[in-house]
């Protein structure tokens, strides 16, 4: 794809991935699409954070993205992933004033997205209703997401949390076999690597998944979503 020198398959992309492109009229349709770009990143790659700027609206085209809050310390907890086919404005939170914290995107896996600029977005919300509800609605769902998380954090002993992050990466890939090293998963909980390598080995001696080189395999779903749910 070549947005740069042909807006019409931005267009195209953009028609297929946001709800509200049938209520823009024919000059919206055009700026939009002449102010978005393609964005491709290796898993693990950063894409926004650590004083990099607002990104702007990011629409997941294949693979995902994991949004996080990283500390100062450089500790991280995720906040929530975008899948393909859906958005994150968080990433354009330059225009959203309310919004006083800053938000990290890496790529979750080989990532392909549609980033649109930030400026222009709010300038279309401002003029097109569509697009403002579409905002606020992504803001909503996006901060219920962030407001679960702290939820976990704040009132869920740390068994449940590894109980509930492994069967939601089991639902997320379809697999048993989840392909994260005992660091990665601590930086997803916001915690430390001895805390993750400790509570899954007592997982181990209890039947409930089999630990490998860089690998967990969930042995016993039933017992995790009673360790979740207790």
């Amino acid at each position: 794809m070549d947005f740069a020198t042909n807006p019409t398959i931005a267009a195209q992309s953009l028609a297929a991935t946001l709800p509200f492109w049938d209520q823009l009229s024919i000059a919206e349709r055009e700026r939009l699409a002449r102010a978005t770009r393609l964005l491709r990143a290796r898993s693990a790659e950063r894409i926004q954070g650590g004083g990099s700027g607002c990104a702007g609206v990011m629409v997941a085209l294949s693979g995902s993205l994991r949004a996080y809050m990283l500390s100062e310390g450089g500790k991280e907890i995720t906040l929530f992933r975008v899948e393909a086919g859906e958005s994150c404005v968080l990433a354009a939170s330059c225009i959203l004033p309310m919004i006083t914290f800053d938000i990290a995107l890496d790529a979750a896996d080989d990532v392909e997205a549609l980033v649109i600029d930030p400026r222009l977005f709010s300038q279309l919300a401002q003029e097109n209703t569509a697009v403002e509800a579409f905002l606020y609605r992504q803001t909503a769902q996006r901060f219920s997401d962030c407001m679960w998380v702290m939820q976990q954090v704040l009132f869920s002993s740390f068994d449940a949390r590894l109980a509930t992050f492994l069967l939601d990466e089991l639902s997320r890939t379809g697999s048993e076999h989840i392909a994260m090293t005992h660091d990665e998963i601590a930086r997803h909980l916001g915690s430390a690597r001895e805390v993750v390598s400790r509570m899954l080995k007592y997982f181990e001696r209890e039947g409930l998944v089999a630990l490998g080189r860089g690998a967990v395999v969930i042995i016993d779903r039933r017992g995790l979503l009673a360790l979740a749910t207790a």
